[in-house]
């Protein structure tokens, strides 16, 4: 028996296996809750954590096949390129405040961050990682590894900063009585990527789809700026 599950976890299937389940209870927690922190990406990671700690697995064990689903990171950079062709007329209707709007919105999350790193005296390791937190996972964890960052933190903070922003922006459109859906949509895909785009698909057809055109133009200007910083 001991012999099985020393196999077992030495498998790509238990890292594999133990992702998918997670990710499927986060799922059936959101459709059964409706609450937007109810997150699957948040669920599935703390059901993952817990797992491993009450166990005693080492990180590596789970690592051998969770290492398999970064090289997916990769292709779901490039199909992002496809959700720009499918929204190009919208894109081509509001082509200047698209690009406007993306270029600023990356520009005060990076620098503002990089602010904030530098008056707290964070570690250039952390601020790295922290750097590209309002892009989505796929561009994030590439931006934070290639300047030595920690991909961990970099998932982590870009969760963070999706749930707040899905959970905040409507809040915060009222509030500062913005009523135009292009500059809504806009704003919410900068700041908080996928999980922001589904509280936008929420709120209107239009907000949707400048909010995920937001996620690949920021993607694109975030990955532009963080090279000369």
């Amino acid at each position: 028996m001991a012999e099985l599950t020393e196999g077992l976890l030495n498998s790509p299937f238990f890292g594999l296996g133990l992702s998918a389940a997670a990710w499927c209870a986060g799922l059936w927690v959101q459709k059964k809750t409706g609450w937007v922190l109810c997150n699957p990406l948040l669920i599935a990671g703390l059901l993952i954590i817990a797992f491993l700690a009450a166990f005693h697995i080492p990180l590596e064990q789970y690592n051998i096949g969770g290492d398999m689903i970064k090289l997916m990171l990769g292709p779901v950079t490039a199909v992002l390129a496809l959700n720009i062709y499918r929204q190009r007329e919208i894109l081509r209707e509001h082509f200047l405040p698209v690009l406007a709007g993306c270029l600023a919105g990356s520009a005060v999350s990076l620098f503002s961050v990089l602010a904030l790193c530098q008056v707290f005296q964070m570690e250039d390791l952390l601020t790295a990682s922290l750097l590209p937190k309002s892009v989505t996972t796929a561009i994030a964890v590439g931006i934070a590894e290639s300047r030595g960052g920690v991909q961990g933190i970099a998932a982590a903070a870009v969760a963070v900063a999706g749930i707040t922003g899905a959970v905040c922006a409507p809040l915060f459109a009222k509030w500062f009585h913005i009523t135009d859906p292009v500059a809504e949509g806009l704003a919410i895909g900068a700041c908080s990527h996928a999980l922001g785009t589904t509280k936008a698909l929420e709120i209107g057809e239009l907000q949707g789809a400048m909010s995920s055109i937001a996620i690949c133009v920021c993607g694109i200007f975030t990955s532009l700026i963080a090279l000369f910083l």
